[in-house]
């Protein structure tokens, strides 16, 4: 059975899937198209040209008729498990007969995660989908079928990232306003926090917020310019104080449910964007409440796709685990040659680019096929050496990021419990752990904290390679590594567009599959 499967709104995207295995994962925004972009044609006509025939299904996310979550319903729509949640009929897809499945936009996150979970034949699970606009558990009987357990909170990641709107005198007044970036340099904010009680002003705040019920399109920001932190800047210290306690009084709403109801000690499978927050997974990994918690690599939108096509497979074939790897999206597409006038072009020895990072230089690595999810993880990265801040500073001036930005470090996995401690094995950087070296000034976060993934020969080789003879230099298996794009866009994934990249922003070299490619010196 081969479905192709289609996530509509912002973050679409185009999956296939043929007898239990996933053929590619593409996403409107790769090839350095705007972020969150819209399902295009652009992007459909390449999925087609990757099938050799036409699907048995054709997959259709629920999703609605606009931009909010509350506006009129596309196909089943976008809230629901239970009776209406899916759909199945006849039609006919480029005049062949084919089924035509649909189901809502919250069961395309619960089967994101099962799909994609370990295989574990007769296993009932715990799953938490908490996103923009959902924020419910639910258990998953042995036959892979959803039952809502709680709704804990609505729009659990629009009320995460609205105190970062307060704060920011950019953001305007008005309802309907919304800026999917905001949540991730909330999360990097909040490291910043001094220790403390909640303050009652603090309190004020966040449970207004925490009160409010479709905050995005029922509440414009200068209602709430009694808060001591309203326009007060997101870089003082009084909204870095409240965003860590914000963050931490919504963790809790859904740990105090889950350590008094939840007590099978099932396996968590968490999904929504808000499973991109790496303090919350790490928080539930450390919580003893559950068996194990599995979150996958695109937990937010950018599996949506792929989570309805889960679905359909499970609703037709009755079993919903798929084999997948990250690196499902399209190769790198090499459309111009570096100009040898200007360029060095040598075959990839891994021991070179090793050096040529040690000594500071900095390296966009294009290798093999994009990343599913929006979190580079060897494929479509920046390299560079671990050990300074001044490379944390360069790093966020090429990525045009704020200074308060973190940069992610990438380390051999049979390393990893030299340098860091906690969740030391993450392959699709989700969770947080602590760095243990005073040496990894550049991947160190203000707290302490790191962001890591860490890689294996058999997930990455090309990478691996690099990693162990950097190692071989300098005694550290870790690099910085950061998503090879440009500010407000997809991946990069064709040759013109990393040079351009790389000359305007100041890159010192670049990897493209087998090739190593260096700017000629004067």
């Amino acid at each position: 059975m081969l479905i192709l499967s289609l996530k509509e709104g912002h973050d679409g995207g185009i999956t296939a899937i043929e007898d239990g295995r996933l053929l590619f994962a593409l996403e409107a925004e790769k090839d350095n198209y705007p972020r969150y972009d819209r399902l295009t044609g652009e992007v459909m006509a390449r999925a087609a040209g990757l099938l050799d025939r036409v699907p048995d299904v054709v997959a259709l996310g629920g999703w609605v008729k606009g931009f909010h979550s509350v506006e009129p319903p596309s196909r089943t729509g976008y809230f629901g498990v239970g009776d209406g949640s899916t759909s199945d009929e006849e039609g006919t897809f480029f005049g062949k007969k084919v089924r035509y499945f649909s189901s809502t936009h919250e069961r395309s996150h619960i089967y994101t995660s099962l799909g994609m979970a370990p295989r574990a034949t007769g296993q009932a699970y715990y799953s938490l989908v908490w996103e923009g606009n959902i924020g419910d558990f639910y258990r998953i009987d042995e036959q892979g079928r959803p039952t809502h357990l709680k709704h804990v909170l609505a729009d659990p990641g629009n009320k995460y990232a609205y105190l970062f709107a307060l704060a920011d005198p950019s953001f305007p007044v008005g309802t309907g306003l919304f800026r999917y970036n905001d949540a991730g340099k909330q999360m990097a904010l909040t490291a910043f926090a001094e220790q403390g009680p909640t303050t009652a002003e603090e309190k004020e705040t966040i449970d207004f917020i925490l009160r409010q019920q479709q905050i995005i399109l029922n509440l414009s920001k200068d209602e709430m310019s009694w808060s001591h932190v309203y326009d007060k800047g997101v870089e003082s210290q009084e909204y870095r104080n409240i965003a860590a306690k914000h963050s931490q009084a919504i963790f809790d709403m859904f740990y105090d449910y889950a350590s008094e109801h939840m007590k099978e000690g099932l396996p968590l499978l968490i999904s929504g964007g808000c499973g991109l927050n790496c303090d919350w997974n790490a928080q539930w990994r450390e919580s003893g409440l559950f068996e194990s918690v599995f979150v996958p690599p695109c937990p937010n939108d950018s599996g949506s796709a792929l989570g309805t096509g889960i679905d359909a497979q499970w609703y037709y074939t009755g079993d919903a685990t798929i084999e997948w790897s990250v690196y499902s999206g399209e190769e790198f597409v090499e459309d111009v040659q570096p100009d040898l006038a200007k360029y060095e072009v040598r075959p990839l020895v891994p021991a070179e680019v090793a050096r040529y990072v040690e000594q500071g230089n900095i390296i966009g690595w294009a290798a093999g096929r994009y990343e599913m999810g929006p979190r580079a993880l060897g494929n479509r990265s920046i390299l560079a050496a671990p050990f300074t801040e001044e490379t944390t500073a360069r790093l966020n001036a090429i990525k045009r990021r704020e200074g308060y930005r973190p940069i992610a470090p990438i380390a051999l996995e049979s390393d990893a419990h030299r340098w860091f401690a906690g969740s030391v094995v993450d392959p699709y950087m989700l969770f947080f752990n602590r760095v243990t070296s005073d040496r990894l000034k550049a991947v160190t976060h203000v707290d302490g904290s790191a962001r890591t993934q860490t890689v294996t020969r058999e997930r990455n080789g090309r990478i691996v390679d690099v990693l162990e003879a950097f190692r071989d230099i300098t005694g550290f298996s870790v690099l910085c590594n950061t998503s090879l794009n440009n500010n407000g866009r997809g991946f990069i994934n064709r040759t013109s567009d990393l040079l351009a990249y790389g000359e305007k922003h100041g890159l010192d070299g670049y990897v493209v599959n087998d090739v190593f490619v260096t700017p000629r010196r004067a």
